[in-house]
């Protein structure tokens, strides 16, 4: 069985100990590829120098995330353009919205979110959308930009089957991580009504690891128990998740 974690943050400081460790461990689960959401220009360095170590495993994008939109964006966003002119990137993120932490520069991750979208269709790059407590005004600005030439995943999904059906609509993928194995969340019951040809794998690690691993540092390789959990609730086997999952990740990011 062959995976795709289509977003993990391998290069934070969490993994200073043991960083080729979880390389391999996430090989040794059938993982093929890990692709890496940008946060900031100070998670830039330690993105590329994973990517010159592990050039055909470690897959960079670029972006600025919404929690890192502040008074400065627009030098940040200037080093997202600066990026794409001299480095290839698989996608255009994290990017989106996020109305959880802190509203304060709302108007401003919204312009950073156009702008970054601007980006994708110039670059012709899928976008990799953060929506925390912001799918409303997601969604508001989608219908104003959405056209043939934008296309991407909404990471971390917990929407509900309305937004699910709005985002597959519009040829986005939907990303499932470890929330979905955990018992509370209701996610399964959206899940189990959005067609699997839809979904791609995720870990968000260290972030947001999987039962039964929930409340440790995430790693790749537990993307294993998240295709576990999508199994049962599609009553399909788990090669089968592993199969179409990873398909449809390599059609997004063209890999």
């Amino acid at each position: 069985m062959q995976f795709i974690d289509t977003h993990t943050h391998l290069y934070l400081p969490e993994f200073d100990s043991d960083r080729d460790q979880v390389v391999l461990n996430a090989q040794r689960e059938g993982v093929e590829k890990l692709l890496f959401p940008n946060v900031d220009s100070t998670t830039i360095s330690g993105l590329l120098e994973l990517n010159r170590k592990y050039p055909e495993y470690c897959l960079p994008m670029i972006g600025l995330h919404p929690t890192s939109v502040k008074e400065d964006f627009n030098s940040e966003l200037k080093i997202v353009e600066n990026f794409l002119a001299d480095n290839k990137a698989y996608a255009i993120g994290e990017i989106g919205i996020d109305l959880y932490w802190d509203k304060t520069f709302i108007k401003e991750q919204e312009i950073a979110f156009r702008y970054q979208i601007s980006l994708a269709k110039k670059y012709d790059l899928p976008v990799v959308i953060h929506a925390r407590d912001s799918f409303n005004e997601i969604f508001k600005i989608m219908e104003e930009l959405i056209d043939d030439k934008l296309t991407g995943v909404f990471h971390a999904f917990t929407g509900n089957e309305e937004q699910a059906k709005r985002i597959t609509e519009w040829g986005f993928k939907i990303g499932l991580g470890g929330i979905l194995t955990f018992k509370n969340s209701g996610l399964d019951k959206v899940v189990n009504n959005i067609d699997i040809n839809h979904i791609v794998l995720e870990t968000d690690s260290p972030y947001l690891a999987p039962v039964p691993k929930r409340g440790k540092r995430n790693e790749s390789s537990y993307i294993i128990y998240i295709a576990q959990k999508l199994a049962e609730i599609k009553k399909i086997s788990v090669s089968e998740v592993a199969q179409v999952t990873t398909k449809n990740a390599k059609g997004l990011f063209r890999l």
